[in-house]
């Protein structure tokens, strides 16, 4: 089976996987939508996309198979919703959605229609995350009783002139976007090792002081001050995950945004910026070469025109030696990769979905668990730390 694939958002993420689909032995076509016509035939003509559309409404009403949404973050819900009720598959960029009775929709409608729904969670396929499931399988962990995931991410390391190209000239309004509504490189990290979903958050919100009209009420769309959030969420299993969501940090978010620590009975892994090591009771092990990426392009390659140098480096980090290479398709081969290894993964793993009608890895109810985490707990913090139950999907259908 050979599937059509609509992008709606010509932003930064867009030429990677453009590329990669219009690469793929199981994709007829490439088809692409902005809000803004300009970006929408500048970025066609630069990739060769022959057919666009002058809206995503246009695109629903069309006969394309399914709908890639790289659209801001707060649209990513009501979009995928639209999508679904069009009759069309839907890859969604991460989040899911930032409003639960949303996530509760995307699920019923995939019930209803069998329609794929995948979140791009990148964290799902990052060399850590495949190394600690690894060792988890293998029972070398012991059990696991305790984890971190982090996304550390300064705003003066790209993510002031990201907001400024997708924002417009009001981007200070969006830049404010809520840290714990953003959860899933943090979230998905922990669990897409565990397997396991969080039932209950307390999280504390630190109100910014920057002064810079960013994360201000007064300017803010989402009447948001926190720049900072840290979130303590009891596991089903009883265990314990600690996710920080940080935007004001003195830490190399250009060389890592995500860092994920895993502690069992037996065995432990910890990431730094640039150092992973595994650890037991007799010593420690430097991991950091098997769980480093290589870069897929230069700094300068034409793709990265709109995106800040900061954020060059994760935009093209490609594959690491633990991950399984074998996997995808050959025609991948020398094209972009990114956010460590994960861009030819998601690529691939959504349009195998499709066309062989099977669940993706990260499908609409692993999606939920990894997104309502973080909506509870940015209602916590609102309310000083209280702690609230967080509703569960249960699993995807065998």
């Amino acid at each position: 089976m050979s599937i059509s694939i609509g992008v709606v958002g010509a932003g930064q993420f867009a030429p990677s996987f453009l590329r990669l689909w219009t690469a793929h032995p199981e994709v007829s076509d490439v088809r692409l939508t902005d809000l803004l016509p300009d970006r929408t035939a500048e970025l066609a003509a630069r990739l060769g996309v022959s057919i666009t559309y002058q809206s995503f409404e246009e695109m629903l009403e069309s006969d394309v198979d399914a709908i890639a949404i790289f659209t801001q973050r707060w649209l990513h819900g009501e979009m995928a919703i639209q999508a679904l009720e069009a009759g069309k598959h839907v890859y969604s960029t991460v989040p899911m959605a930032i409003e639960a009775d949303q996530i509760a929709k995307i699920i019923e409608l995939v019930k209803e229609t069998g329609l794929t729904y995948m979140m791009g969670e990148t964290s799902f396929y990052y060399p850590s995350s495949v190394y600690c499931r690894e060792k988890l399988a293998a029972g070398e962990f012991g059990r696991v009783f305790y984890c971190e995931g982090d996304y550390v991410h300064d705003m003066d390391l790209g993510f002031y002139a990201a907001y400024q190209y997708s924002g417009g000239e009001e981007w200070k309004k969006v830049a404010s976007f809520p840290p714990m509504l953003y959860p899933t490189h943090a979230v998905g990290n922990v669990l897409s090792v565990t397997g396991q979903h969080a039932t209950h958050v307390s999280c504390i919100g630190v109100k910014d002081d920057r002064g810079d009209g960013v994360f201000d009420k007064e300017v803010s769309q989402f009447d948001n001050d926190f720049s900072n959030a840290t979130a303590l969420f009891k596991l089903a299993d009883g265990g314990v995950m600690r996710t920080n969501e940080m935007r004001r940090v003195g830490y190399p978010s250009h060389i890592r945004e995500s860092r994920l620590r895993v502690f069992g009975t037996e065995g432990s892994f910890e990431q730094l910026a640039e150092v992973s090591v595994w650890q037991t009771k007799e010593g420690v092990e430097d991991v950091s070469e098997l769980l480093e990426s290589a870069p897929s392009a230069s700094l300068d390659d034409t793709d990265m025109i709109n995106v800040d140098p900061a954020l060059r480096d994760a935009f093209l980090s490609g594959l690491a030696p633990v991950h399984d290479r074998s996997r995808l398709p050959v025609e991948f081969t020398g094209l972009h990769n990114g956010h460590e290894g994960s861009h030819h993964f998601l690529a691939d793993d959504f349009v195998r979905a499709v066309a062989d009608k099977t669940l993706p890895p990260v499908n609409a109810w692993v999606a939920a668990r990894y997104t309502l985490p973080g909506i509870f707990a940015h209602q916590s913090a609102l309310q000083g730390g209280v702690q609230l139950e967080i509703p569960d999907h249960g699993d995807a259908p065998a």
